[in-house]
């Protein structure tokens, strides 16, 4: 992993939404927001509740306008959603009618890929996510790893330079979640994309970042940006390893300093 001088892969300048704009109830959601994200970087955006993390995911995916401000990839402004950005939500997403390969493969289908194509990446990412044995399981039959697994493997499948996720391990009990935060990082190192994850989970962002977007509370802005330096440039898949790192308690107190900040600002 080598991040530093590269061209940055998104943009976020002065990025401001507000719902309701112009109406009586109009309420700000995140304002005057601006950070770079690199090409294979893995940025989590941090925050307190209600602090337009969601909002701003959205909007680089495309599926909602900012107010003011602008996202752009590659230095093409993004206007509406397409196959760039790739979204995985916290609740499960598979078709129940579906195995595990159709699911993959369905995207692809829609996107008029053929059949031979389709099968050959499905079963690419489908191993990739270490679901080789369950391609022809439906999702009924799977846990709740296994399914976030299967969107995964489908949001890739459809090759977007960037990956977004919103809390997507969130509804899994510890062991899971720890099992798939690890899946991410080997996927990080075998692939070229870039993600950009929405958590509250302060732990999970200091695993699995290169850089955190510590945000305000309501409306969001730029609070702090972390570098994860304490990992020496490299991406470690073993979470106890990056547990006990050097540097990464002095980091997760910085964050929390700046966590508790702001809620004693809300009380």
């Amino acid at each position: 992993m080598t991040l530093g001088n590269q061209p940055s892969k998104l943009s976020i300048r002065n990025l401001s939404k507000t719902y309701g704009q112009g109406g009586k109830r109009a309420i700000p959601a995140v304002q005057d927001l601006s950070f770079d994200v690199q090409e294979n970087e893995f940025c989590t955006l941090l925050g307190p509740s209600g602090c337009g993390k969601s909002s701003v995911l959205r909007m680089i995916a495309g599926l909602e306008a900012p107010s003011a401000g602008y996202v752009s990839l590659d230095g093409q402004r993004i206007e509406g959603a397409d196959r760039a950005r790739g979204m995985v939500f916290q609740d499960y997403t598979s078709f129940p009618w579906l195995t595990v390969q159709q699911n993959v493969e369905y995207g692809m289908k829609l996107n008029g890929v053929r059949a031979a194509e389709r099968r050959e990446r499905a079963d690419h990412f489908i191993r990739l996510v270490k679901l080789d044995r369950f391609k022809d399981v439906y999702p009924s039959q799977l846990s709740g790893g296994m399914k976030q697994r299967v969107a995964i493997a489908r949001t890739l499948s459809n090759e977007p330079d960037v990956l977004l996720m919103d809390e997507p391990f969130g509804a899994l009990d510890a062991d899971t979640r720890w099992s798939m935060q690890e899946l991410m990082i080997s996927i990080m190192n075998s692939t070229k994309i870039t993600v950009v994850m929405v958590t509250h989970d302060l732990e999970e962002a200091l695993f699995l970042s290169d850089t955190i977007i510590v945000m305000s509370k309501h409306p969001g802005r730029l609070l702090h940006k972390m570098t994860t330096s304490y990992k020496g440039g490299t991406r470690i898949a073993d979470k106890a390893t990056v547990l006990g790192l050097e540097g990464y308690a002095e980091a997760e107190q910085e964050i929390i300093a700046l966590m508790r900040g702001q809620m004693d600002a809300v009380s």
